[in-house]
């Protein structure tokens, strides 16, 4: 496999799903989303370069980097299809993959992915980045969380462990500066995500204060949009079972020649 990128791997299944966490996450954030599939569901969870057990990855940073990481990585294992989540900053580089090599992705589930708009809460992904203990971590999360979830015990317990690896916060503070400079993001031109012929769900918290789900807003017609209502940024952790069943949702549908809107509460 790819030097230097990490992947958690698990099930049998001739379907693959492979998932990609959001900035300052790991594979790990996905625990109860995987348990919440098929036991004989195929994942990969990756931990994106810069993040984790990938800290070390050459020139991590930029999502494009970490989509042609993936996607060699996906090669190596001799995986030729595989449907593919990514959440935030893992959301966008899932759609550079899809750009990259739309014949290797059979569907593409985006949760409140970064790259479509160009809003971001720059301060408080600066912060997330430094944030060095379980009381810095719990409070953006909780910034970051919906106003029902439940406390994220687990993921700050999950997120704490990778920011005590030597080299992980420094990583972590370039990363966000480099992708929040004047409180911009990069976007992905619509025009180009007009080309992706595979099933597409975009699933948006409407409480998300880090990236605002009008973003979502004029995607193109073939796109499914999903807004989870007072959900916030962090799908995975906040409706595991919901995030769940997207992904089966998407994974089992083809591709329709226009857009269907609907919502529903996390829990």
């Amino acid at each position: 496999m790819t030097a230097s990128l990490f992947a958690a791997e698990e099930g049998v299944g001739s379907k693959a799903i492979v998932l990609l966490h959001g900035f300052g996450g790991c594979h790990d954030v996905w625990r109860e989303v995987i348990s919440a599939l098929t036991p004989s569901t195929h994942t990969l969870a990756y931990d994106l370069p810069g993040h984790g057990m990938s800290l070390d990855f050459p020139a991590a940073g930029p999502a494009r980097v970490a989509a042609k990481a993936v996607l060699t990585d996906l090669s190596e294992r001799r995986l030729k299809r595989v449907h593919l989540v990514g959440h935030s900053m893992g959301g966008a580089v899932a759609a550079l993959m899809a750009l990259a090599e739309p014949e290797k992705i059979a569907s593409l589930t985006l949760l409140a992915p970064g790259g479509l708009g160009p809003e971001i809460n720059g301060p408080l992904l600066r912060r997330y980045a430094e944030a060095a203990d379980r009381s810095e971590i719990r409070s953006c999360l909780s910034q970051m969380s919906g106003p029902s979830a439940l406390p994220l015990e687990h993921t700050v317990d999950i997120l704490w462990e990778m920011r005590r690896r030597p080299g992980q916060l420094e990583k972590l503070v370039g990363i966000a500066a480099a992708m929040t400079v004047d409180d911009r993001q990069g976007v992905i031109p619509h025009d180009r995500l007009d080309r992706l012929n595979m099933p597409v769900m975009v699933a948006w918290g409407t409480s998300d204060a880090v990236l605002p789900f009008t973003q979502a807003d004029d995607l193109p017609a073939h796109f499914h949009v999903h807004h989870v209502l007072e959900a916030g940024h962090m799908l995975a952790e906040e409706a595991p079972d919901l995030v769940a069943e997207i992904i089966r949702r998407n994974t089992s549908r083809r591709a329709r020649p226009h857009r269907q809107k609907f919502a529903a509460a996390a829990s």
